[in-house]
């Protein structure tokens, strides 16, 4: 495909490289930044398309990896800590709800409460609290995923019972 074809076909799919913007976005402006970036960057690389791959293809997937690296640069530069920031003396906000004796009174309760459960559900539960995913659960307890998921569903339902006067 020489650099006409090649610009044309590019030109041909703005309508959908838009649509296909908006839907990653939300938002018409950032969607048109992503529409010329992504337009730019095919154009940069033009050397690098086949002729024998989708073109439709090749380009929206360009467009999808320049939305997940410029969300992926949103997220670090909103986690960048002010070196200059003395960390030992920040006034901190305990949101953690343990800062009276009933607080802890309620995570003895809570504690308890998980230990009253059966062994058929206190065991997919809590694994699931430790951060295992359901495969995972699944994978170690030998049972299939369904009956993990349905087991920590009604594990919820019994500690939602009985500890009401918490929530």
């Amino acid at each position: 495909m020489n650099a006409l074809q090649f610009q044309t076909q590019l030109l041909s799919l703005q309508d959908n490289m838009m649509n296909f913007a908006l839907t990653l976005t939300a938002d018409k402006e950032e969607a048109q930044e992503l529409l010329q970036d992504t337009t730019l960057k095919v154009l940069d690389n033009q050397e690098k398309y086949v002729d024998n791959i989708n073109f439709k293809g090749w380009v929206l997937t360009v467009m999808r990896n320049i939305f997940i690296n410029n969300y992926h640069k949103v997220i670090r530069m909103q986690s960048i800590i002010d070196p200059s920031t003395d960390i030992y003396n920040i006034d901190i906000i305990n949101d953690s709800g343990m800062d009276s004796p009933d607080s802890s009174y309620s995570l003895h309760e809570i504690n308890n409460a998980i230990n009253s459960l059966s062994k058929e559900l206190k065991g997919p539960f809590s694994l699931y609290l430790c951060g295992y995913k359901y495969d995972e659960i699944s994978e170690m307890l030998d049972v299939p995923m369904g009956t993990v998921k349905s087991r920590i569903f009604f594990a919820r339902q019994e500690l939602q019972n009985e500890l009401k006067e918490f929530c």
